[in-house]
């Protein structure tokens, strides 16, 4: 009776949408084409196309320079500023408060005041640049070999902060009489962390670790607002792309065919982080 509640709610709203996903991946339905306003089975034939697909390819390739860009760095500064913040020193409850503040900025707010920064003729960033020697305007957003990492570091100043709490309340609920007595053994420095204190918040870490991945996946709002997935598709990512099949092209099919992907990869590194952090545990 407690379960039946929230079990009505994952099957309304979760399993039945995964259901229908499922089934309309098998399917050639594109609304946009009278061959295919009806749908037509075709197996595995979706995902055939989407893997011969150049363009879906590129959004893979995307998709793993920014992670790779994106999720080591957010992690380490997250835990940096953490251990910055959990101590004793004046003005801490500002220091917090600045690291926090662009958490609560709409996603859409977030990227516009980047989009000012990026800007090629007048955008502070290039200005900054200048200080240094550096000429000419770069088009951050605009350039093919820099726009994915443009993403990264609108992404990365919106998330560090709330991934920041998450470790200091895992710092500020330790147990303080085995870090001083590590402290007492000799342990210091590098050392302490590493050894005492990571594997002792090593819950808040597989918890930061899989909300920071799911949600570079769930990256789409930056995408609208500074790159629009160009140039040249560069820095399309997978929920932009889905968005193009569904609502540009009405590619019903193809579009399930990449949810389907999605899911099963976020569930994927869920379950396989979660099981290699219970095999250190024990």
């Amino acid at each position: 009776m407690l379960v039946a509640p929230t079990l009505v709610f994952v099957c309304l709203f979760t399993l039945f949408p995964l259901g229908e996903v499922l089934v309309g991946s098998l399917f050639k339905h594109k609304l946009n084409i009278p061959k295919y306003q009806v749908p037509v089975f075709a197996g595995f034939g979706n995902f055939t196309d989407l893997f011969k697909d150049p363009e879906f390819l590129q959004v893979v390739t995307n998709t793993g320079i920014y992670l790779l860009a994106l999720i080591p760095l957010l992690l380490i500064a997250a835990l940096i500023l953490a251990f910055l913040l959990e101590g004793k020193m004046k003005g801490l409850a500002f220091f917090r408060l600045a690291a926090f503040h662009p958490t609560v900025l709409p996603l859409v707010s977030a990227a516009t005041i980047w989009l000012f920064f990026l800007t090629p003729g007048y955008g502070l960033w290039n200005q900054f640049l200048r200080l240094f020697g550096y000429a000419g305007p770069e088009n951050w957003a605009g350039n093919p070999s820099l726009a994915i990492f443009a993403l990264a570091l609108v992404a990365f100043w919106k998330n560090v902060g709330f991934l920041m709490l998450f470790f200091l309340t895992g710092l500020q609920n330790l147990d303080r009489s085995l870090v001083e007595a590590a402290r007492m053994d000799g342990s210091g420095g590098l050392r302490l962390v590493t050894r005492i204190i990571l594997p002792l918040i090593r819950r808040q870490t597989l918890f930061v670790t899989t909300i920071a991945f799911i949600g570079a996946f769930q990256t789409v709002d930056h995408v609208f607002v500074l790159t629009q997935g160009g140039p040249s598709g560069t820095s399309t990512l997978p929920l932009y792309y889905l968005w193009q099949l569904r609502f540009d092209r009405m590619d019903i099919g193809r579009g399930d065919a990449v949810t389907l992907m999605l899911v099963i990869a976020l569930l994927a590194f869920t379950v396989t982080n979660t099981l290699i952090s219970e095999r250190h545990e024990k």
